[in-house]
């Protein structure tokens, strides 16, 4: 095993209805096509400033990061890859130690690493090292100076935002405990762009809900705690397993449309306030002013989006409340959502929206998809990077899925700019045919 060089920066079938919304589901298994977990660590080690990422895995796996980090050349490493050579593989030499000298090296190296994530690249059947116990191991040897983690950044089974998801459900044990007797706390649970976090940290100050913390935390040692008075709003709709987590430890899930345009973000917002008992005269007064300033801004892109047909592929599990919003706010006509997974309870209220003729799909099964893509022929398709330009080939206009990942879109303040986001493939196309 050998410590890679920092990377800089870097058969379809009908369900049955779902009990919320009464409404089928076509549920897909086939061939997908969809980024690694691995991804997430690219958007994770932005975030916690103080963590690292080690992925434990092959050669290909440091390739996937070098190239899918390669849009960030300027940031400060934060993580890399222990190459599994195949001596490794082949039991020839003992991984645990030749992980345990990766890793003392690595933090002789970098003492302002305070957390340490080890990510299995494939599960430990694949890889022959069973990193829960070799965090575990290590763990006992670095604390108090370096807490050790581990998750599985597994994409065999996974879309690629539940790398996310299972790196802070791997927070949640060491996060403190609330004691019982405390007043009541926030915690947003999602990582969200530095700049989204402050505005929504200033609405809450506003309402006067001053006990606000954030998962993941900046400080990934700095972690808020919870308890039974913690009440948590998701931030992303991808992370059922952390919300399991957190509900293990007693916190209470505030339920939400997830805080995309106006409506969502004022629903987000007043939900939290409604469950800190917060005077809804006052939580009008403060949601006001950036209703009015996302509104302003939304009549300016709705006429390029009104009536247009849009078709969304699985992906990120964005694109239910995604789908929600270009809908209910900008008229747009949901020719089909498909999604890698459906969490019904959380996406309950978004999907009640959703009109008949709306075709949910879950799941995967790239050809059929593509079949109903070419005849339904979508306005835009939102897929991932491996689709895109095949349908643009065939005269179809696309829209990158992952971008919507990458690009700070919650809240009153990014409304407008998701909009864009959907508007500027349309008009690329209206250019190149005139």
């Amino acid at each position: 095993m050998s410590a890679a060089a920092l990377l800089d920066g870097c058969a379809a079938e009908l369900a049955r209805p779902a009990a919320d919304t009464q409404r089928p589901v076509l549920r897909e298994r086939g061939q997908r096509e969809v980024f690694c977990g691995l991804t997430g660590i690219i958007w994770l080690h932005r975030k916690m400033q103080d963590a690292f990422f080690l992925v434990v895995g092959s050669r290909t796996c440091a390739h996937l990061l070098q190239s899918a980090a390669g849009v960030m050349i300027f940031a400060e490493p934060r993580f890399a890859t222990a190459i599994m050579e195949e001596r490794d593989l082949a039991g020839m030499v003992d991984a645990q130690d030749e992980l345990d000298r990766v890793v003392n090296r690595l933090l002789e190296r970098r003492p302002d690493i305070k957390t340490l994530f080890l990510v299995g690249s494939c599960p430990s059947e694949v890889i022959k090292l069973d990193l829960a116990k070799a965090a575990q191991r290590l763990g006992a040897v670095h604390m108090p100076r370096v807490r050790i983690l581990n998750y599985s950044g597994s994409g065999i089974e996974t879309t690629f935002t539940q790398g996310e998801d299972a790196c802070l459900a791997a927070l949640v044990p060491v996060m403190p405990a609330l004691p019982a007797d405390a007043p009541a706390e926030l915690l947003i649970v999602g990582s969200l762009p530095d700049i989204v976090e402050d505005q929504f940290l200033r609405l809450f100050a506003d309402l006067g809900i001053a006990k606000v913390g954030c998962l993941p935390a900046r400080n990934a040692r700095d972690l808020p705690a919870v308890g039974p008075n913690t009440r948590y709003l998701l931030a992303q709709p991808f992370l059922g397993d952390t919300a399991m987590a957190l509900e293990g430890r007693g916190a209470k899930r505030i339920e939400a449309l997830f805080p995309f345009g106006v409506e969502g973000t004022s629903d987000w917002l007043r939900a939290a306030a409604a469950a800190f008992n917060v005077d809804p005269a006052l939580t009008e007064q403060v949601l006001a002013p950036g209703r009015e300033r996302a509104r302003i801004a939304l009549t300016k892109l709705r006429p390029q989006l009104e009536g247009k047909r849009i078709t969304f592929l699985p992906d990120s599990q964005l694109e239910v409340p995604l789908a929600r919003y270009l809908q209910d706010e900008l008229g747009m006509e949901l020719v089909e959502v498909g999604t890698p997974y459906l969490h019904r309870a959380h996406l309950a209220r978004e999907l009640e929206s959703f009109g008949p003729n709306v075709r949910l799909s879950e799941g995967q099964h790239v050809e059929r998809q593509l079949d109903r893509v070419r005849a339904d022929r979508p306005d835009i398709t939102v897929c991932g990077l491996g689709l895109a330009n095949p349908l643009e080939g065939e005269g179809l206009t696309t829209k990158w899925a992952i971008e919507l990942v990458f690009s700070p879109i919650h809240g009153f303040d990014q409304a407008a700019d998701l909009a864009e986001l959907f508007a500027r493939p349309l008009r690329r196309r209206d250019m190149l045919e005139i």
